[in-house]
């Protein structure tokens, strides 16, 4: 904590607010209110699995296609000036997503699909531009530390937006004297959370657009023309591992209430105290990385945390209790916070300073199409399978990917620096 607390007091004025920015994100979208009740509203609407895995998979996808465009609009606009455009409009989603009681039952559909989408496609710009963004705000010498309290407040900040998430709806239920099966207790927590995003924003408009001046030696950055043709195959294998192991979160993150709900017939306190204790204890392992990552390198924690990953999603799939489910739902958070600033700072620096943002945008869309992937057959395969099997497959695939990831360690090695006189 002592090393925290000194890499903290050195951290740019931009990284500072940019974590503001996270933070938000992590009590609202990434973890927290809308992770949590998404999937309870539509349930309440009438909806089934089917439908939720549609709603959800539709809209990672568009994140994932959009997320090349993104990079593209980060490098003519700046990445601050698209993270601000991204999440403004995202915020403008999240608000109008949760009206759609007010929409006629035959638009209703439509609009729970088409709203989600554009929320996801305006938050791709926001993604994607984020790792460039905080390369630009920090030094190599603490840049482990800034990725780390990141990926960190996402957890933390999920949390209490999870452990908020939980009691809203009993507390709405209690003023409009209905029960928690009235789809308005679930309308106004998800209201509250859209708005709340503003904060973010205006936190993103106080950063500037100063940049420090590039160091390619310093950072280990690959320059020269004869390098410049290697990213394009490190993108792509990196792009096809990230998809096949974000499965096994795109699961977790999308199912996991639901199976609670629906399946397990848990209350709901109990399902959002155990999503809020996931994303807290989630928090000391992204804190961890610096240390790991000094140990073993950037690499290796990715590897043997998405072999982790996968291991963790069993008790889900083979043992029908909430207390199992809990558990296995806290080891892979826990793991991603560990891996994500991991392979985050990883990615970035086996590629040159020019495809960083086209770097971030492979990474990001991969995490995409591997979360709708997920999405769209989980539904399906939820409702003619079962949650076990569902489970157990999306086990096996984040396996696979950290398998190939694996056997292709030498694929992605990181070029040497650029002589300096």
């Amino acid at each position: 904590m002592t090393t925290y607390w000194r890499a903290l007091r050195q951290f740019s004025r931009n990284a500072r607010l940019y974590l503001v920015s996270a933070g938000v994100m992590g009590f609202t979208v990434f973890g927290g209110i809308y992770s949590l009740l998404r999937g309870l509203y539509l349930l309440r609407l009438g909806y089934g699995p089917e439908f939720i895995g549609l709603v959800s998979g539709l809209a990672l996808l568009g994140w994932a296609l959009a997320c090349l465009p993104a990079g593209a609009i980060g490098r003519r606009l700046g990445s601050r000036r698209a993270m601000i455009l991204g999440l403004g409009l995202a915020t403008l989603g999240f608000v109008l997503w949760p009206l759609a009681e007010l929409i006629p039952a035959g638009g209703r559909a439509a609009w729970l699909v088409l709203i989600y989408l554009f929320s996801d496609l305006a938050i791709a710009m926001y993604d994607v531009n984020s790792s460039p963004f905080l390369m630009d705000a920090t030094t190599p010498a603490e840049r482990d530390y800034v990725f780390s309290v990141m990926a960190a407040l996402w957890p933390i900040a999920g949390f209490f937006g999870s452990l908020m998430g939980g009691l809203l709806p009993v507390a709405f239920a209690a003023l409009l004297h209905t029960t928690t099966q009235d789809p308005a207790t679930f309308r106004y927590p998800l209201l509250l959370a859209g708005a709340s995003l503003c904060v973010g924003v205006v936190a993103l408009y106080l950063s500037d657009e100063s940049r420090p001046a590039a160091n390619p030696a310093q950072d280990g950055q690959a320059t020269g023309n004869a390098l410049m043709a290697a990213p394009y195959r490190i993108m792509a294998f990196l792009g096809v591992v990230v998809l096949l192991v974000g499965m096994g979160e795109g699961a977790a993150r999308t199912f996991f209430g639901v199976y609670l709900d629906a399946e397990l017939h848990t209350p709901m306190v109990f399902i959002g105290a155990l999503t809020a204790i996931g994303q807290l204890l989630a928090a000391p392992a992204a804190l961890a990385m610096p240390l790991a990552a000094g140990s073993w390198g950037h690499r290796r924690v990715f590897l043997w945390g998405s072999v982790g990953m996968a291991i963790s999603l069993l008790p889900l799939a083979l043992i029908p209790h909430w207390a199992a489910a809990g558990l296995s739902y806290m080891a892979m958070i826990a793991l991603v916070s560990l891996t994500r600033p991991a392979v985050s700072v990883y990615q970035m620096g086996i590629v040159p300073v020019a495809w960083r943002p086209t770097m971030s945008g492979v990474y990001t869309m991969a995490i995409g199409l591997s979360w709708s992937a997920i999405s769209l057959s989980g539904g399906f395969m939820i409702a003619a399978l079962g949650y076990p099997s569902f489970f157990l497959a999306s086990a096996a695939i984040t396996g696979a990917g950290a398998a190939l990831f694996g056997l292709r360690q030498g694929a992605t090695a990181k070029p040497q620096p650029a002589p300096t006189s």
